[in-house]
């Protein structure tokens, strides 16, 4: 990886989140920082680590993965799956979120790699609006990585759209389960099931049909308009022409009598 400073790129970012770490006691704290290290790297294992910046957030951590967008999906799964499969007598609960987009490598003060930019933000926004034990992704990562294989489309199930504190607007997709793991409930018998990208398409067609509609009602008025406004045409009386009476008819004197 090239290590040049303020050098800005996309990626995909995995952000994750102990639930209620800050509320709990320090002890209990070092407790489940390790074991979530320890998640962690071994859900990293496969990725090499010129591909990889991990940043620690205090209650969690972001990794920005530099090579295949699809490394982060897999990351998210190792790790939720590896946390529900645990039998710990306290519970280590973590809300996942990932985002595709643009993002800046820079130096901190210590001289240590960091990332910022709207990739790692929506990450984390993305990530808040995850329950505990849910992975979501982004629009954008999910337009990205849904197409790199057939097999991994189906994972992705659409959950609506979401709006975060500054009033910004994301469609997530949650990760559903693997073959051989637990996942989130299934939705309800009778259910409505929103289809990737529906919204999306209907806006698209309302855009359309919308001006549509305007320029027809638009034309409608002008023509009764015009219609009222040009007045009906009436004979004028001294273009009529009177029709000539008829000639009398010839009188004869009489011939003279001789």
């Amino acid at each position: 990886m090239n290590e040049q400073p303020n050098r800005g790129f996309v990626c995909s970012v995995l952000f994750l989140d102990i639930v209620d770490y800050s509320g709990r006691p320090v002890a209990e704290q070092m407790t489940l920082r390790q074991r979530f290290n320890a998640l962690l790297e071994a859900a990293l294992q496969s990725v090499a680590v010129r591909d990889r910046i991990v940043l620690d957030t205090g209650d969690g951590a972001a990794i920005s993965f530099l090579g295949n967008p699809e490394d982060a999906l897999f990351a998210a799964m190792s790790v939720r799956d590896a946390v529900s499969a645990e039998a710990a007598p306290q519970a280590l609960a973590i809300r996942t979120g990932i985002n595709l987009g643009p993002v800046r490598l820079i130096r901190d003060m210590k001289q240590q790699l960091n990332i910022i930019g709207d990739g790692i933000d929506v990450a984390q926004r993305v990530t808040s609006f995850a329950q505990p034990g849910q992975v979501l992704v982004s629009r954008s990562y999910f337009e990205v990585v849904s197409r790199l294989s057939p097999e991994l489309s189906p994972l992705f199930q659409f959950q609506g759209a979401r709006t975060d504190m500054q009033v910004r607007e994301h469609e997530v997709y949650a990760i559903g389960p693997t073959r051989d793991g637990p996942g989130p409930p299934a939705p309800a018998a009778g259910a409505a099931r929103i289809k990737p990208g529906a919204p999306a398409r209907q806006n698209a067609k309302l855009l359309i049909l919308l001006p549509m509609g305007i320029a027809i009602i638009i034309a409608a008025g002008v023509a009764m308009r015009i219609q009222r406004q040009v007045p009906q045409q009436k004979p004028d009386p001294q273009a009529v022409q009177q029709k000539p009476s008829a000639a009398p008819a010839a009188t004869t004197s009489p011939a003279p009598v001789h």
